[in-house]
């Protein structure tokens, strides 16, 4: 157990990014409510979360991290969550044959209600309210009482959390996931798609694959792993009031687990080493996850990793870099450095999204190629200094949205306001989506063929 640590110890820390909730009573009559409820996640998928991610720490495995912005309580349904789930799947496994490894598959879902914001307040035709923080904590309606703070949200991020929760265990282990489904699925992307010859080989290497299974009587009957898959469920840590109240003691080994998502992660904005949210995440035993924006100095990196992760255990710390496509090479490899003269154990993992926001047509939107910018020069980076680029972290629906800017089927300035149904940042529509898969599953490619003449000399 971490030293001096209580559920309630980030209480007498400093905090950012907390809601002013105006009857306080009410608040903490909430809260009680919540820890009486069952939990949602359990201490042994956590763990075996853990170890998955330690082999993506080892170099044997990658990390896909990804859904929506935040979760919204009107598009609560089981066709966005079928969609998203779908498109998640066809990710992993264009991933899985490029990385020739397995990939661990970490949704933003099932708890990702509440959002950090630049400003307290926005100001709409000169009227100023307080922002939207996520429907856990208030509406996105631009009027008074939408915006006031009401802890009641809490109660319903909790069930629609539940619902979420117990669809995406079925479509994980109800065969759903059959990995011929899948594949079917990734081939009518690559048939209709305008770039399909660049990745038509990719696809007839996993056709090639799965007949050959089939030959030798390998199948969804005969080896029920190809028609289920491991899921699991993640989102930022942001109200720890909410999470205090589902941090729960596992009975198998006394340790203390917040039981509201397998993984939580603590934002840029929150990652003071002296305020609350680190304070509280130190004392959890879940993995978790650690924004790195290009403020992040070394020093300060390797005190966080410290604080959060004392014993080095494989598994236990994502370091999720956030830089923008045109700063990755100035601010990763002092990070990387770093870290590895200290000997530490962590995952490397790349999110291309929020460093690359722009605004067009008075939208904000995220360009394609800028993301794709990024995930190359990460992966460069890595490759130059003989480290694991360990995963990508993503904005991402399996809807046809028109968010992000261009794609082999490409959104353009004008076509945002088609279809534009985020509640806060602009995500991936799922072509987008699995066009970076396939683009990813190339840089793996190149990072096995630089891998491979430092094994054979013993590295």
């Amino acid at each position: 157990m971490a030293k001096n640590w209580t559920p309630k110890s980030w209480r007498d820390k400093p905090i950012m990014q907390v809601p002013d909730y105006p009857d306080p009573a009410a608040l903490a009559e909430t809260e009680k409510r919540l820890a009486s409820f069952p939990p949602l996640v359990f201490a042994g998928e956590a763990r075996k979360l853990k170890r998955a991610l330690g082999a993506v720490a080892e170099g044997q495995g990658f990390l896909l991290q990804g859904g929506d912005c935040a979760e919204s309580f009107a598009e609560h349904g089981a066709d966005n969550i079928r969609d998203f789930f779908r498109a998640f799947l066809q990710m992993a496994v264009v991933l899985t044959f490029g990385a020739a490894q397995p990939v661990v598959k970490v949704g933003r879902i099932a708890g990702q209600f509440a959002k950090p914001r630049s400003s307290g307040s926005e100001t709409v035709n000169g009227k100023t309210l307080p922002s939207y923080r996520g429907d856990i904590i208030n509406g996105i309606e631009f009027d008074e009482a939408s915006r006031i703070p009401n802890p009641e949200r809490q109660e319903m991020a909790y069930r629609q959390s539940a619902a979420t929760l117990n669809l995406l265990r079925a479509f994980a282990q109800g065969g759903y996931a059959n990995l011929e489904n899948v594949h079917q699925w990734m081939l009518g992307f690559v048939a209709d798609g305008p770039e399909a010859a660049r990745y038509q080989a990719l696809a007839d290497r996993i056709s090639e694959t799965m007949g050959f299974m089939r030959a030798i009587g390998i199948n969804a009957e005969t080896h029920p792993a190809l028609r289920e898959t491991d899921f699991f469920t993640s989102h930022e840590a942001l109200l720890l009031g909410y999470e205090e109240a589902l941090t729960r003691v596992d009975s198998t080994s006394g340790d203390w687990y917040a039981t509201s998502g397998h993984m939580i992660w603590i934002g840029d904005r929150t990652r003071q080493d002296d305020h609350a949210h680190v304070e509280y995440c130190r004392g959890i035993r879940n993995p978790l996850g650690l924004k790195c924006g290009p403020s992040l100095e070394a020093d300060d990196l390797l005190r966080l990793i410290d604080t959060l992760n004392p014993q080095n255990e494989p598994g236990r710390l994502t370091l999720i870099n956030r830089f923008g496509h045109e700063k990755v090479e100035s601010h990763l490899p002092k990070l990387i450095r770093a870290v590895e003269r200290e000997g530490r154990k962590v995952v490397w993992s790349c999110d291309p999204m929020h460093g690359n926001t722009i605004t067009l047509n008075g939208y904000k939107t995220r360009p394609f190629d800028r993301i794709l910018s990024e995930v190359e020069r990460f992966f460069d980076v890595h490759r130059a200094e003989g480290t694991h680029a360990g995963g990508i972290h993503v904005e991402m629906t399996g809807k046809d949205v028109t968010e992000c800017t261009g794609g082999g089927r490409p959104v353009l300035a004008e076509d945002l306001s088609d279809r534009y149904h985020t509640h806060c940042d602009p995500r991936l529509n799922a072509n987008q989506a699995l066009e970076l898969a396939f683009l990813v599953a190339e840089l793996l490619k190149k990072e096995h063929r630089a891998e491979a003449p430092r094994k054979v000399a013993g590295f």
